[in-house]
């Protein structure tokens, strides 16, 4: 019996998405205003400062406790020296500052249901930029890949959300795409975790350590990413210390946006699957259930090691899934904050 030698197929052609083709930033943002906005209107609008913004900035006076103070405003120190209760009052905050941290790195470049995950990372992007310029307030953006940095200057206005959305849109233009490099290996699933360990979030990293050193007064940050660690264990990711750095002189939340792709093999058969940072392909077989078991064993892993950090750093966290519009997890995230402030 003569053993038929497995061809090499050919490499897969380079995704289309790459060829950014994205309508113009003011149809979106009507269409966002539309389907979005207008549901969040009179919800969220009227009172955002509270839901996304903690205490004011600058420290007023520390007083005595009246019935009805936040117990978190307990200044613990002055209490204790004069044997009285006093709490911290703040001046109130006149404009808020934000920035968008939006990581458009290649693993955001994957989706298998109703968007993309820099779509959505797109999407969420121009909704807070609009809520935050409609009353006003001036909000800027660091936009981030293995091409480097983009940045948009804070400003406010509706023409400063088109030019967030037109900045995420130029950025994803100047991308390239690796060439793609076949592999043969019995060990599909140690090369296809391999390959999943090897999504790093560098790009990440760097705009959050130029942001670091930019950022001079205290403001709110979305830092809008998949977060995909580079290694699966006890091994903190690299983001983790930048993040607890920012979050304790900044207000901080994490966006992070998935796939139901990416917490299940669907049972396919042989699936070809290219890495979209490395240009790397292998066959892995879906079929296999030791496989699948094992992917979501790696996926829950992964997902317990994101969660873990974010607790260590002390921020709060929003899940955005590509099958889902933006609606239900802003409303659900929300009024978690306002129940939490409320204690």
């Amino acid at each position: 019996m003569i053993a038929r030698r497995k061809q090499t197929p050919p490499p897969l052609p380079a995704p289309e998405e790459f060829k950014v083709q994205s309508e113009l930033p003011s149809e979106l943002l009507k269409k966002l205003e539309f389907n979005v906005l207008r549901r969040l209107d009179g919800f969220l609008f009227g009172n955002y400062t509270g839901v996304f913004y903690g205490p004011s900035l600058d420290l007023a006076e520390v007083r005595e406790y009246q019935p009805g103070d936040e117990v978190r405003r307990i200044d613990w120190n002055v209490t204790a020296r004069t044997g009285t209760v006093h709490v911290r009052q703040y001046r109130e905050e006149k404009e808020l500052s934000a920035w968008l941290v939006i990581d458009l790195s290649a693993s955001m470049n994957f989706g298998t249901r109703r968007v993309l995950k820099r779509e959505m990372a797109l999407e969420f992007a121009a909704t807070a930029a609009a809520i935050m310029t409609r009353h006003g307030d001036k909000v800027g953006a660091f936009i981030v890949s293995e091409n480097g940095t983009s940045i948009v200057m804070p400003k406010s206005g509706r023409k400063q959300t088109l030019a967030i959305v037109q900045g995420m849109q130029d950025h994803l233009e100047k991308r390239g795409v690796s060439e793609a490099k076949p592999v043969e290996d019995s060990s599909a699933l140690a090369e296809f975790k391999k390959d999943l360990d090897s999504l790093a979030t560098e790009p990440l990293v760097s705009g959050l350590e130029q942001l670091s050193r930019t950022l001079k007064r205290r403001a709110l940050l979305f830092v809008i990413s998949d977060f995909i660690p580079k290694t699966v264990g006890d091994d903190e990711p690299s983001w983790v210390r930048l993040l607890q750095r920012l979050g304790g002189k900044h207000e901080l939340i994490a966006v992070r946006v998935v796939d139901p792709l990416e917490k299940a093999l669907p049972k396919v058969g042989e699936l070809r699957l290219r890495d979209p940072e490395t240009g790397q392909e292998i066959w892995i077989d879906t079929s296999d259930k030791n496989l699948r078991v094992a992917y979501e064993k790696l996926v829950l892993e992964q997902a317990e090691l994101i969660a873990r950090a974010m607790r260590s750093a002390r921020v709060d966290m929003l899940e955005l899934n590509t099958d889902k519009e933006l609606v239900e997890p802003l409303l659900k995230f929300t009024l978690q904050r306002r129940g939490r402030r409320a204690l």
